[in-house]
């Protein structure tokens, strides 16, 4: 994952909208409600990005950037319906470092993240090389991946899973090495779900998902992809 990114956006087809779109580029995303529980997260999970509605429950967006920006450098992106110059001046007084108005495309949000983490010195997915095993490339860069030529289209859960399985072919990972470096920011993923993942995984890249090629079962460990597989 590029980045691990929390959300504070108390409406949940926002958030759900902005979090689909921030996964699909490669990034790691963490979903709250209100402007406590951001504060709470925030200081436990130390995210790379913050995206901050304005409007909040318990503790308003502004108050939660100030604080944020007290404590610490990390990026903070506002997302609010208020679109006057004095609301835009006062949000980036306040520490935000970029400042998006309601309503917006999820697509220009994903932008102004790419954006806001290479002026902060953070690589974007587009600074990783493809992962190359044989005939099966794994592009973190562009979200995509082949087989012998052959686009596959995986979710952003399965190519997580891949990535990490490519990254070191011939290294068996534990369910929970995998969901920490593919889903560290995630608490949605569970151990028991990677396997339902692998499965999705294996009918879509693997010519007979009952002999995998590449990802493959390694008993007592968890999951690998063999050096020699092509």
């Amino acid at each position: 994952m590029s980045a691990r990114i929390l959300v504070a956006e108390d409406d949940p087809k926002q958030a759900n909208v902005i979090r689909m779109y921030l996964e699909n580029a490669g990034h790691s995303v963490l979903s709250v409600a209100d402007g406590r529980a951001a504060l709470d997260q925030s200081r436990s999970r130390r995210p790379d990005l913050v995206v901050l509605d304005v409007m909040m429950p318990l503790v308003d967006g502004l108050d939660v950037c100030h604080i944020l920006r007290a404590e610490s450098d990390v990026p903070i992106i506002l997302l609010t319906a208020r679109s006057t110059e004095n609301d835009i001046l006062l949000g980036l007084d306040l520490g935000a470092d970029d400042y998006i108005t309601k309503p917006f495309s999820p697509r220009q949000l994903v932008a102004r993240v790419r954006a806001l983490l290479r002026r902060t010195g953070m690589p974007g997915p587009e600074a990783k090389a493809p992962l190359v095993v044989g005939d099966l490339v794994v592009d973190p860069g562009r979200f995509e991946v082949t087989v012998g030529g052959r686009p596959i289209v995986l979710t952003a859960k399965e190519f997580g899973i891949l990535e990490v399985l490519a990254a070191e072919p011939g290294r068996a990972f534990t369910r929970a090495q995998i969901i920490d470096r593919a889903f560290g920011f995630d608490q949605d993923v569970l151990e028991r779900t990677i396997d339902v993942h692998v499965m999705n995984l294996r009918r879509k890249i693997e010519d007979d998902p009952a002999e995998p090629r590449y990802v493959q079962t390694v008993y007592g460990r968890g999951y690998r992809i063999p050096q020699a597989a092509a």
